[in-house]
């Protein structure tokens, strides 16, 4: 029952990072306005913001590489782990009161990666 959840939600989380990724790498400066806060954080900087991208993209490919076949796992936690130092930065900006909007870092970064760190590990008697 929680070996599907996992790989489920990771499915989910998989096909969001990704769809961002290719958004960020498709359509950086519409990205990057349509992120509420975003522009807090400095100008508009294309490289950069494809950079991400690509994390992104490589970071759900992975997730959903580990709701596809469980045995993928590792690719999954290596994935989950730039969305959780990705989470980090935003949680410290949060702390340091340089966030442009703390719900969107909260709702669409922090849980994400949280999430993304439980389903990637094998559960139980999972392989």
């Amino acid at each position: 029952m929680i070996e599907s959840f996992k790989r489920i939600l990771g499915a989910v989380l998989g096909v969001g990072a990704a769809a961002n990724g290719v958004f960020m790498l498709a359509a950086a400066p519409i990205w990057y306005d349509s992120v509420p806060g975003l522009a807090h954080t400095g100008p508009f900087n294309p490289h950069f913001v494809s950079d991400i991208g690509v994390a992104y993209l490589v970071a759900g490919l992975a997730l959903i590489a580990r709701a596809w076949r469980p045995r993928y796992w590792p690719a999954a936690i290596a994935g989950a782990a730039f969305m959780c130092g990705h989470a980090i930065i935003h949680v410290l900006d949060i702390v340091s009161e340089r966030t442009g909007n703390v719900s969107v870092d909260v709702w669409l970064v922090i849980v994400p990666a949280a999430l993304a760190a439980w389903a990637a590990f094998p559960a139980k008697g999972e392989s």
